[in-house]
């Protein structure tokens, strides 16, 4: 019996998926995907056949790759990061009825810049995506409202497009009542892959100008510091 798989890439770049990842799509007949992410992996779907589509395609490649496996091929469809944090873990779960699935985790964008950052998510941390797109504005500015208030550590994805150019200053207004101005912030930008930038900064000194949908940035909590080039948020551990 065909089997579907449903498999996080990382953020892009080969160093930061995984081996099952890597043997998954090798070994399909199908590579399902967003076309930019099937960018990533040229390297490894040659010969396949493949189906992408563009932006907001999203349930049509869901789809696409249910029919497939109910042909009787194996099929994966791909999302960046890990398939079930703002992947396509949860849509192909809702609609397959009669196929095998099987979640093939990944590196989310939020560890690899963390990695990249330093140690700045060594505590109790938030993912909120400013994107609108799927869930209502007045839903994300409460969410991180709570989760400042709570002082988590925040990752924020999607922090700006071109129909979304304020949000990001909105939120950082409302995470500015828990938090003091000399809160650090990661940048992350083109975070496992070729481009990469990464900024480290406060919350009273982010250059809006320099974020875009391909970065990534972690707020620390009011405990996070900057050693260095580095982030870091203490545990609690007794350092000596």
């Amino acid at each position: 019996m065909a089997k579907l798989y449903v498999v996080g890439i990382g953020p892009g770049g080969r160093d930061h998926m995984t081996y099952k990842a890597v043997d998954v799509i090798k070994n399909c007949e199908v590579i399902v995907g967003y076309t930019p992410y099937l960018e990533y992996i040229e390297d490894l779907i040659q010969g396949k056949e493949l189906i992408s589509t563009g932006m907001r395609g999203e349930i049509e490649r869901c789809n696409s790759a249910i029919e497939e496996v109910r042909k009787g091929k194996d099929t994966a469809i791909v999302s960046t990061g890990d398939a079930g944090l703002y992947g396509m873990a949860g849509p192909i779960i809702e609609l397959a009825e009669d196929i095998d699935v099987e979640i093939v985790p990944g590196v989310t964008a939020a560890f690899s810049a963390a990695s990249e950052l330093g140690a700045p998510i060594m505590h109790d941390y938030a993912s909120i995506s400013l994107s609108d797109l799927l869930t209502p504005w007045e839903v994300i500015e409460k969410r991180v409202e709570k989760a400042a208030e709570a002082d988590f550590i925040l990752s924020i994805y999607n922090p700006k497009s071109r129909g979304r150019k304020d949000h990001l200053e909105k939120v950082v207004n409302r995470i500015l009542k828990y938090r003091c101005g000399e809160t650090p912030v990661g940048i992350v930008k083109n975070s496992g892959r070729s481009g990469r930038e990464i900024t480290i900064t406060t919350l009273n000194c982010i250059d809006y100008s320099k974020v875009d949908m391909l970065s990534v940035l972690i707020i620390g909590n009011s405990n996070t510091y900057i050693k260095g080039n580095h982030m870091v948020t203490p545990r609690g551990y007794i350092i000596k």
